[in-house]
């Protein structure tokens, strides 16, 4: 075996091998350096996120030097054992940009188009026939997020839901018995609901359960070791990361939510990984691995979230826009007990994935964000900008920013 290619499995990178992986251009090769990543800066951040109410937190960079990893805090409040680099987590909406890529490729196999109304293959479930797959998966459908009434009361909705099992269709039901939040395409709006119907969609047009997508076109593809899709079973095995969920009630103890069906969110927020898996999976999915160049175009093209010109979203995938001008692509994540950010640049060169075992508690996850600017701008320049560069968009310090949330927050 190669020096090269030894290398690069231990940095978990999978060796491109399929048509879509293309050889590096002279170009790419002669591609300008780019900042180390401030390591400090990213345990700076991890540790503002314990000072949060996190009980660990971890992150874990892979670039053209390497990886780099950092940890601090517990993984286990009850035994005390230390946030360990390999344990497996509970990913929450980072699941969503994985259905997108198993959808994405039915696409490619011509076996539904995006811009078709969703009741074309799933007849009558929708009330509206405006609603189109691209709706979905870009959160412009209008369906109600039924997460929000769900968990109006953090720890009672959540014990309410833990060991339920629900079909699609009840998910549906919910979101369906809410208003409508827009008009099919008018604007963005956050909802579980659309990618509930994306796993229906998937489980339609390939008559086998979600789990069995997952594995066959990206688990395994990528050798994903530490990545799964567990529903209905409540638990995490092997090496793992326990989550804890924060009351409403400030001062109330933290609860334990590491057991849970997730079946509230399946297809939107079940799949459970690693740091070094979310690694693979960005950063293989920004260099073509997954996708053909024309749908990683498609996937890529993004509208803004909100107003502050660093904040985008595409086909199930974020794109944030750093203070140093640099774009990452990937997604956030809630389930109750856990933060997870995993994003790579557009090259999939660098990436970066970050946890921390906590919940419900938004300046917890705003901190965790805060490894995103450490990671891929480097350490800050200790002069400070000309005015002009303060004044511009990519000027602006994403970690100053709140965090979006993916599940209502209270604190």
């Amino acid at each position: 075996m190669s020096t090269t290619l030894i290398a690069a499995l231990a940095a978990g990178v999978v060796p491109a091998a399929d048509a879509f992986a293309a050889p590096l251009s002279p170009a790419a090769a002669a591609a300008p350096s780019v900042p180390a990543p401030d390591m400090e800066g990213v345990t700076a951040a991890l540790d503002s996120a314990m000072a949060e109410g996190a009980p660990g937190a971890m992150a874990r960079f892979t670039g053209p030097s390497g990886v780099e990893s950092r940890t601090v805090g517990v993984r286990d409040r009850t035994s005390g054992a230390p946030m360990d680099i390999h344990a497996r987590f509970r990913i929450g909406s980072v699941s969503k940009t994985f259905s997108t890529v198993v959808l994405l490729q039915l696409v490619e196999e011509d076996r539904l188009e995006l811009d078709a109304p969703v009741n074309r293959y799933l007849p009558g479930l929708l009330p509206d026939d405006r609603i189109t797959v691209r709706h979905l998966l870009t959160h412009r459908s209008g369906l109600a997020d039924y997460t929000d009434a769900m968990f109006a009361d953090t720890v009672p909705g959540f014990e309410a839901v833990r060991n339920r099992v629900f079909s699609y269709q009840e998910l549906v039901d919910l979101s369906l018995s809410e208003p409508r939040t827009t008009e099919p395409g008018v604007a963005y709006k956050y909802s579980n609901a659309n990618f509930v119907v994306v796993g229906m969609l998937i489980e339609k047009l390939t008559g086998r359960p979600v789990s069995d997508a997952y594995e066959r076109r990206i688990f395994k593809p990528l050798k994903l070791r530490g990545t799964s899709y567990v529903h209905p079973d409540t638990r995490i095995e092997g090496l793992h990361v326990r989550g804890y969920l924060h009351p409403d009630a400030a001062g109330d103890p933290l609860v334990d939510s590491t057991e849970q069906t997730v079946s509230w969110a399946q297809s939107a927020g079940a799949v459970i990984s690693s740091p070094a898996d979310l690694n693979t999976f960005t950063g293989a999915l920004m260099r073509g691995r997954l996708l053909s160049p024309a749908m990683l175009e498609e996937m890529t093209t993004v509208t803004p979230t909100d107003a502050t010109n660093t904040r985008f979203y595409g086909l199930g995938l974020r794109r944030y826009d750093l203070s140093c001008g640099t774009r990452v692509f990937g997604h956030t994540g809630t389930v109750q007990g856990f933060y997870t950010y995993a994003f790579s640049t557009r090259d999939g060169r660098r990436s970066l994935s970050a946890v921390a075992n906590t919940s419900n508690h938004g300046a917890a996850n705003t901190a965790l964000g805060g490894t995103l600017e450490a990671a891929f701008c480097g350490k800050k320049p200790t002069v400070a900008p000309s005015s002009r560069a303060a004044s511009s968009p990519a000027a602006r310090d994403f970690s100053s920013l709140p965090a979006e949330r993916d599940l209502p927050e209270r604190h």
